[in-house]
């Protein structure tokens, strides 16, 4: 099972390499497969759990390329102990990659994304070998790719997914983000859904996950996303080779205030499951109560078929869905939970569903139906973004729209930031996006009166321009 991409591995790697050196690509293939052998023992060593299948992999598949060959029995491994403690060579930076790395930096290329491309590859296809993948081996490969990402970092080279002339600016929230995938809402979807044909080409999926790991904060929901990512990629390799797979819930609560990066962050993974092709178009619908429920008997469940049908092949965001099981038993909401229920078991296979709202009130909600609970299996909270976090929105900003912010000014917004209170439906982004457009305004009323104002005048925030929202 891993000889294939064993063999890619060594290969593209070993030409890579040897276009580095001036050698040829053979002199460097027993480096380049001590490092495939390190990625394959590691991972499996990740979660403590040798299963039999593993340890068999392993013994057929890297033993005998190696100098001098490791003929052994998946009995053998497991009581010599070799794998023992070699998950630790995961969070280091291959001298190979190294190698690579600093060739790029010298001469511009991009010979350590094969390197990176390759190994993930490989690291997936090794926790491909059991049914489902552990939440350890989930997390090892996730710290492996992270620290191949801090690598190039550190080099000076850009990401893969990034544009080759500089990594890009902190991404926004929501309130400012640029839709990168078709989102429409329960209305306009109603009468005209989203096609595949309306949708630009599938991204590749490091571009997706650059998209994502470069959004202000949420490290935890960024985590969430990338290991569910790699365990979907996992699901997806073992469908493609005829192997039996265990069902995994493409169905997801976001718990966490407004303006926290819920839709953004729904929107990457509408794209995401289109890349890993758990879904056939990748759009997102977005709709909440208003849309799904009816006000008289019999309309809510044709109401709320209509906006799950325009859903179909990508994904449905229910903003506050806590409010479907307000009202009590004869509230119409009851209804729209039972019709959602259902239509998830008709269409399990191509359509996904966020769920949006506060923590407890989204608790409650599942409580109301069994089937909706056992459905919605993964919660991703969305904290609240700290003041630098905040501030770093507010920058990112004026970086789009070409403002300033003067030192003074700064001073200010890092004030008006820490004195909000942090209450339940706190705005975030949203909060941050309103003290931008005040400060808009008012820097154009200073600024109108200069008879010839500066081009840094026109575009510079001084502290009188940064005020509360309600001034």
């Amino acid at each position: 099972m891993l000889a294939p991409d064993i063999t890619a591995f060594v290969d593209d790697v070993s030409r890579e390499v040897a276009a580095l050196s001036g050698r040829r690509p053979d002199d460097h293939a027993p480096d380049v497969t001590r490092d495939a052998a390190n990625l394959v023992g590691a991972l499996i060593d990740a979660d403590g759990r040798m299963t039999d299948d593993e340890l068999r992999a392993y013994a057929t598949d890297v033993g005998p390329l190696l100098d001098p060959p490791l003929f052994v029995t998946p009995a053998q491994l497991r009581e010599t102990r070799v794998l023992d403690g070699t998950a630790g060579w995961l969070t280091t930076v291959s001298p190979l990659l190294d190698l690579l790395l600093g060739g790029d930096r010298r001469d511009g290329t991009r010979r350590s994304h094969i390197y990176y491309e390759r190994s993930l590859r490989l690291a997936h296809v090794v926790a491909a070998v059991d049914l489902v993948p552990s939440a350890d081996e989930l997390t090892a490969i996730d710290g492996f790719r992270s620290a191949m990402l801090r690598a190039m970092d550190a080099a000076g080279v850009p990401r893969p997914g990034q544009p080759a002339a500089a990594a890009p600016e902190p991404s926004t929230p929501p309130a400012t983000a640029t839709p990168t995938t078709t989102t429409t809402t329960a209305t306009a979807a109603q009468s005209s859904p989203a096609q595949a044909a309306d949708l630009p080409p599938a991204r590749p999926i490091e571009d997706l996950l650059a998209e994502l790991d470069a959004l202000i904060g949420l490290d935890h929901v960024k985590a969430e996303v990338r290991r569910l990512t790699s365990l979907l990629q996992v699901q997806q390799l073992r469908t493609e080779r005829g192997l039996p797979t265990m069902e995994v819930s493409r169905h997801l609560v976001f718990t966490g205030n407004p303006g926290t990066g819920k839709t953004t962050v729904a929107r990457l993974m509408a794209q995401i499951y289109r890349a890993v092709g758990v879904v056939s178009v990748g759009h997102l619908v977005e709709t909440d109560r208003s849309d799904l429920v009816a006000g008289y008997v019999g309309q809510t469940a044709t109401k709320t078929k209509t906006v799950l049908s325009s859903a179909l092949g990508g994904m449905l965001l229910i903003d506050e869905a806590y409010a479907l099981a307000r009202g009590g038993e004869n509230d119409f909401g009851l209804e729209a939970v039972d019709t959602l229920v259902k239509f998830m078991e008709d269409h399990r296979d191509d359509l996904a569903i966020v769920a949006a709202g506060y923590p407890e009130e989204m608790d409650a909600l599942l409580d109301t139906n069994p089937g909706l609970k056992s459905r919605f299996t993964r919660t991703v909270h969305f904290p609240d973004y700290t003041d630098d976090e905040l501030t770093a929105i507010f920058a990112g900003l004026c970086d789009r729209n070409r403002y300033t912010l003067s030192d003074d000014a700064t001073v200010q917004l890092r004030h008006l930031i820490s004195v909000e209170p942090r209450t339940r439906g706190f705005g975030n982004a949203r909060f941050v996006r309103n003290l931008f457009e005040a400060a808009v305004s008012h820097q154009a009323v200073r600024v109108a009166p200069l008879v010839d104002p500066s081009d840094e005048q026109l575009v510079t925030f001084v502290a009188d321009d940064i005020v509360p929202v309600d001034s």
